[in-house]
């Protein structure tokens, strides 16, 4: 795969990849409470790369998202 600029790229770009101390400071929540999540597989999607687990900032974002439209639903009612 190669990175094509002028016509976007055919692989994500690497600062679209985030460590799991960076996403939990987007989160403001302690690293402890993603590696628990991971763990039960309910927080944003993430893999392994090599020894580090990181994320997609798109996932990150989409999960946020996600969470905050399905607690808008239940004050709804």
């Amino acid at each position: 795969m190669r990175w094509n600029d002028q016509e976007g790229s055919s692989m994500d770009s690497p600062d679209d990849l985030l460590t799991t101390a960076e996403v939990a400071q987007i989160m403001r929540s302690p690293v402890s409470t993603l590696r628990y999540w991971r763990h039960l597989g309910t927080g944003p999607h993430s893999f392994r790369l090599g020894r580090r687990v990181v994320y997609r900032r798109a996932d990150v974002t989409a999960w946020l998202l996600e969470r905050s439209e399905a607690g808008r639903a239940e004050r709804a009612g």
